[in-house]
């Protein structure tokens, strides 16, 4: 449920046919890594470049410094001024964006396979020749927190989810929602985001992924010619940041104008360290296939259709991240119904998956699902380097892979059981609740131009 950048990973059951051996990794001499993916079945590429750096590493006052230099970004080098960069690609026949997540800040080109210098050229000038100056930062400031607002202010699920997040980290740093709090970028300043890009913009904190119809020898040389030359930087050493135990439920409420109430409950949950050791976090992967995998998924199945207690009900779990997890419940009580009546219900389907078990049916739809999904995702060249950049970025590597898809598919009907008991329980659980107020006519705030996240 995090509201940073939302990746879905039910690409890892894909079978054991992994094409891992096509890809490519060279580091070159000031620490960036690059990694190359060959797909040859069209001509065009995508080139992301990733710095391991996200909202995680904000410090408290400058929350969002990582999402508006990702804005910044676009504003203009010594040579190339502001808003050509977005110009050049598009004149080139291409498309560009950039994302901000909690972990990780991304950058991204997709383009025919002939423009990869074009684009190499561009991104790696702004890695390190970025005029970033106050006149562009104030007007732009006024961009984020204009999309704040249309994003999170004025959406009351996402109101909830910040809230929520905020409740449920009392330590961790994902407390801080990605975009920041409003307070935070009144008093920004465009000194915060200089020494933000002076901290983290520097080739030994990313990494470059090519994919597509490429060359892996062609990409290196490439990539020696237009980053090599960028000279490495001390990185700071990085706080190890926890999130003690919780000592039992919590509960909020979040007043917002809304047409129908919504319920979340989110559970504090494990997130991949070890890929070849751990085992929750697949468990954990395959409970929220059974639960809401697709139509006939326990939850849709039993709460909306046949018991009518739901609008609309789900689950979900991401256990890929730099920092802890969570396994969340949540959906919308039907007409006639409370957010109570739906957190019972909710708590009895648990509660009967952890005295019944789940079936082997369950399990075989959950993995053949996942793995039919992943036949179509993998069509896309963006999306095989999307994968590769995430774990690169939070510290797994794209060598865990393969090991990923084994272990998820050796996941037993024992193992989701276990793991529904022993994390699914009330010492782990932040429960939030919207409250709707009357929905009052109101003008729309007038957007600016902002990169989407």
């Amino acid at each position: 449920m995090r509201i940073g950048l939302l990746i879905n990973l039910s690409w890892l059951l894909l079978p054991v046919f992994s094409v891992q051996a096509e890809v490519f990794e060279k580091t070159l001499d000031n620490g960036l890594k690059v990694i190359v993916k060959e797909d040859h079945r069209a001509p065009v590429l995508v080139q992301q470049i990733w710095y391991r750096a996200g909202s995680m590493d904000e410090r408290t006052g400058t929350t969002g410094v990582a999402h508006v230099l990702e804005h910044m970004m676009f504003k203009g080098t010594k040579t190339v001024p502001a808003g050509d960069f977005s110009k050049r690609i598009a004149a080139a026949g291409g498309r560009e964006n950039a994302f901000t997540s909690y972990d990780y800040t991304a950058y991204f080109q997709q383009l025919h396979k002939s423009k990869l210098p074009l684009a190499m050229e561009l991104e790696s000038d702004r890695m390190h020749n970025l005029r970033l100056t106050a006149a562009e930062f104030n007007k732009e400031i006024r961009v984020v927190m204009e999309e704040r607002r249309m994003r999170t202010d004025d959406q009351p699920h996402a109101l909830m989810e910040e809230k929520l997040m905020a409740a449920a980290y009392q330590e961790h740093p994902y407390q801080h929602p990605v975009i920041g709090w409003m307070n935070d970028l009144l008093g920004m300043s465009a000194g915060d985001a200089q020494e933000w890009y002076k901290t983290w913009y520097v080739p030994n904190n990313a990494v470059l992924v090519v994919a597509g119809d490429v060359r892996a020898q062609e990409v290196l040389a490439l990539a020696q010619r237009y980053y090599g030359k960028i000279p490495k930087r001390s990185l700071p050493v990085r706080k190890a940041y926890s999130e003690s135990p919780q000592t039992g439920i919590k509960r909020i409420t979040v007043k917002a104008p809304a047409q129908l109430p919504y319920l979340i409950m989110a559970y504090h949950a494990p997130t991949l360290r070890d890929a070849e050791k751990d085992s929750v976090p697949y468990a954990l992967e395959v409970l929220a296939g059974v639960l809401d995998g697709n139509e006939s998924a326990r939850l849709n199945k039993v709460l909306v259709r046949e018991q009518q207690i739901a609008s609309q009900v789900g689950a979900g779990y991401d256990d890929t991240a730099r920092g802890p997890g969570m396994f969340t419940l949540e959906g919308t009580p039907s007409e006639g119904k409370t957010v109570a009546d739906l957190e019972a219900a909710l708590r009895a389907q648990l509660t009967k998956l952890v005295r019944d078990g789940v079936s082997t049916e369950e399990l075989q739809r959950v993995k053949a699902q996942v793995t039919a999904n992943e036949v179509y995702k993998r069509d896309s060249v963006f999306y095989q380097a999307m994968q590769i950049g995430q774990l690169e970025s939070i510290g797994l590597g794209h060598q865990a892979i393969p090991v990923m898809l084994r272990k998820i598919q050796e996941v037993s009907a024992q193992q989701v059981q276990d793991v529904a008991r022993d994390i699914l329980k009330d010492d782990n659980l932040t429960v939030a609740v919207l409250d709707p107020q009357p929905l009052a006519d109101k003008p729309k705030h007038a957007g600016g131009t902002f990169h989407a996240h």
